[in-house]
């Protein structure tokens, strides 16, 4: 079976999974041809000196995808109007940005005649399902290479001493080898002294997309954000690139330590993880997405739009992105967004996220009607009949019950 695979392309990341499992391919699938591509969804630095790094270890070329405004407009976007939020707290940095990786790595597969895609993903992850079935929706019949699930090194202080033994690069040591996943929209932290949940994170040494709330400045900083049908277009009144937009709000956000979240989540493999995402522009939209809709979506169609969230969310977070229910929920969605259209006033301070207006030409809000002051639009006696007839199960049960009991 081995002697059958001559291409392989891997998804890269340039990180110490990524950096050994070129070596170990060349070494485990002898003749074979190695290419790594790597997506960019907003890594920044990370990407730089890539090729050079690639090459070094084996590879035979290296394509840099920049699926930066797609991942945002495509993926973030319709997540965002959705309104999910794995278990009401992740705002899916990572699981999001898989789809669009692995679609980009398929295409590229598909181009280069490849027999078969390897990713850098454990055994006990999230991300291998992900990838692969991204994988399965556009390339059922590609060979999937996960050499975690395969090779013998069982810890990152194995993959450092493999990276040793090979003269691999990594841009770790055991010290600082907390497993990270930074995009656009995020930054993750996991392992070392953060297994542990009963463990405050060191955020002076972990964090670097902001600063904790203590150290965020005693002044508030105000911002107003606009929106079009749910997305987001406009940042204090000027109309805004979808990627400068968020690379501002990470901005303002991380200075005002805003969207810290310390969590300990399920993952689909059945296990408990915890973790450190810093998501500050991610969470101030979020914000003032959802105070937009308290006043353009009517009672039934929220409440509804918020049940459906979690399914949503559930559907992002287990790689089901290409899948007939997440893009029919994402129809709804789209129809809910239709009026969610205004701007939102927010103000940030030592992590705060205080809303401080909201208004849009299409508003539900009246305040004639909502008003404790005198008005001729609302008769109040109107109330009681409709309590008595809301409430006549409740009362026709009681009433049962005390004729049953009293026999």
């Amino acid at each position: 079976m081995k002697k059958s695979i001559k291409k392989i392309v891997l998804a890269y990341s340039g990180g110490l999974d990524t950096s050994i499992i070129i070596p170990w391919l060349k070494d485990n699938y002898p003749g074979c041809e190695v290419i790594a591509v790597a997506g960019d969804v907003g890594q920044g630095k990370e990407l730089s000196g890539l090729e050079e790094k690639a090459k070094k270890t084996g590879a035979s070329k290296l394509y840099v995808a920049d699926l930066r405004r797609e991942f945002i407009e495509d993926y973030i976007f319709p997540t965002l109007k959705a309104g999910a939020k794995y278990e009401n707290a992740y705002l899916l940095g990572t699981a999001f940005a898989r789809p669009i990786i692995a679609k980009k790595i398929v295409e590229i597969a598909k181009a280069e005649g490849a027999d078969a895609i390897a990713h850098g993903c454990t055994g006990k992850g999230n991300d291998q399902v992900r990838f692969e079935l991204t994988i399965k929706a556009f390339a059922p019949d590609m060979t999937i290479i996960a050499p975690w699930r395969m090779w013998d090194l069982k810890s990152r202080d194995d993959e450092i001493d493999y990276a040793i033994a090979k003269n691999v690069p990594i841009p770790v040591t055991r010290e600082t080898n907390y497993s990270k996943d930074k995009n656009i929209w995020h930054l993750s932290h996991e392992g070392l002294d953060l297994e542990d949940p009963a463990n405050e994170p060191m955020y002076d040494k972990i964090l670097e997309l902001g600063v904790s709330p203590e150290a965020a400045p005693d002044k508030p900083t105000y911002i107003t954000i606009g929106f079009d049908k749910g997305i987001p277009v406009s940042l204090n009144g000027v109309k805004t690139d979808s990627i400068q937009l968020l690379e501002t709000l990470n901005k303002v956000g991380g200075e005002n330590g805003i969207g810290i979240v310390d969590m300990v989540e399920n993952r689909l493999v059945g296990m408990k993880s915890r973790g450190v995402y810093e998501t500050p522009g991610g969470s101030i939209l979020y914000a003032a997405h959802q105070a937009l809709e308290t006043i353009t979506l009517d009672r039934d169609t929220m409440h509804t739009k918020q049940m459906l969230a979690g399914k949503f969310a559930d559907l992002v977070y287990f790689g089901q992105w290409f899948t007939p229910l997440r893009e029919a929920l994402s129809a709804f969605v789209d129809k809910t967004q239709e009026t969610v259209t205004g701007e939102v006033k927010l103000k940030l301070y030592k992590g705060n996220i205080i809303i401080a207006s909201i208004t849009s030409p299409y508003s539900l809000y009246d305040e004639a009607i909502a008003t404790f002051g005198e008005d001729d639009v609302y008769n109040q006696k109107d109330a009681e009949g409709f309590i008595n007839l809301f409430g006549l199960p409740i009362k026709v049960k009681a009433m049962l019950d005390a004729k049953r009991n009293s026999k």
